[in-house]
């Protein structure tokens, strides 16, 4: 399964993804690509939640019968960590990924995958990831002459959490999104929490499939209320 280049929306409206049908289809269940945080993960006392990614300690170890090796290195994203001076999110290895997709009760048993799928997953979260953030320093633009160095402080995935604005879309005949992340920015002291939601599209002619990011500061200020209705007026007018 391939994945093509993100599509933003802070500037455009998804007419045409997700797909407004009367019917919902069926689609074949497909090996997890959300992000593997802890969305009901039973975890022990020495698992202890790590606050700032909501997920056990990473372990980057094979599992037992594990069909293949995986990479152990990780990639360092182009997000600055909050809470440091210089420092920047370090993605996880297809190890690490791989042990955090079977920690949440998927069995690589029920599909042929091949360590090429592991580096393709691999490079879909990331991808995902450095979007977002590029999404999220659209909006912290408003806010240059508060902060000029916004900071990714913590995150959280919440695929079963569906947002109001997923349910009433889904309500108006759309597609929910296949997973969900709350990010916590430090602008300069001040927090502030996106919520992002991910929509996967219809399959194209070259098998590549869209991934739409809806991300937008969650309504828990007037700022965020505030920037969201300029931002809906300026979408309006420019159409």
């Amino acid at each position: 399964f391939l994945f093509k280049e993100q599509h933003s929306i802070f500037g455009t409206t998804m007419a045409e993804c997700p797909a407004h049908t009367g019917a919902k289809k069926e689609v074949k269940s497909a090996p997890p690509t959300e992000c593997p945080a802890s969305h009901g993960v039973v975890t022990t006392a020495e698992d202890e939640l790590n606050p700032a990614n909501m997920m056990p300690p990473s372990k980057n170890e094979p599992l037992p019968g594990q069909p293949f090796p995986l990479a152990k290195e990780r990639e360092t994203s182009s997000i600055p960590k909050g809470g440091t001076q210089d420092e920047r999110w370090v993605y996880p290895s297809e190890q690490m990924f791989f042990n955090a997709m079977a920690r949440k009760g998927w069995k690589w048993e029920d599909w042929d995958m091949k360590r090429d799928d592991m580096q393709h997953i691999i490079k879909i979260h990331n991808s995902n990831n450095e979007e977002a953030w590029h999404e999220v320093l659209k909006w912290e633009a408003l806010h240059t002459k508060e902060c000029t160095n916004p900071k990714l402080l913590s995150f959280k995935g919440r695929s079963k959490d569906f947002s109001p604005r997923a349910r009433i879309r889904h309500w108006m005949g759309y597609e929910l999104p296949f997973d969900r992340h709350d990010w916590v920015v430090d602008r300069c002291g001040r927090r502030v929490r996106y919520v992002i939601d991910y929509y996967g599209c219809d399959p194209q002619p070259d098998n590549s499939v869209p991934i739409y990011l809806d991300v937008r500061p969650a309504l828990d200020s007037f700022s965020a209320l505030w920037d969201r209705a300029k931002v809906a007026w300026w979408r309006w007018t420019s159409r």
